[in-house]
């Protein structure tokens, strides 16, 4: 899971300073602004951050802890219906091994146990 800094430096840069960045990516302490990170379940494996469109609404709940895109769940499984997994981007190796044994980042990233 690289690290998102160029994210929110491009939103900085742009002086965007009323923009929230919502990811399923990490992020350090070097990142600025408004971010909401570890979004699970992640797009990679079809939580709804994947099928998030250019206008949605979403609302960040700081109290309750909680995200929720202002679309209606009959939407959000139309577009589920239409959603493909991603393609892997490295297929041998140490780094393929990884992308298909490791869980989300709420779990904490690990492989399974051998």
């Amino acid at each position: 899971m690289p690290e998102q800094l160029k994210a929110s430096a491009a939103l900085m840069g742009a002086k965007l300073t009323n923009v929230a960045l919502i990811t399923d990516g990490r992020y350090s302490g070097a990142s600025h602004g408004f971010i909401v990170g570890h979004v699970v379940p992640e797009a990679a494996v079809g939580g709804p951050i994947a099928v998030v469109r250019d206008g949605d609404t979403i609302t960040i709940d700081a109290e309750t802890n909680t995200l929720s895109m202002d679309v209606s769940d009959e939407e959000i499984k139309d577009r589920m219906k239409s959603w493909k997994k991603p393609k892997a981007t490295v297929t041998r190796g140490v780094l393929a091994k990884y992308a298909r044994l490791v869980g989300d980042a709420s779990h904490g990233a690990l492989t399974d146990l051998f």
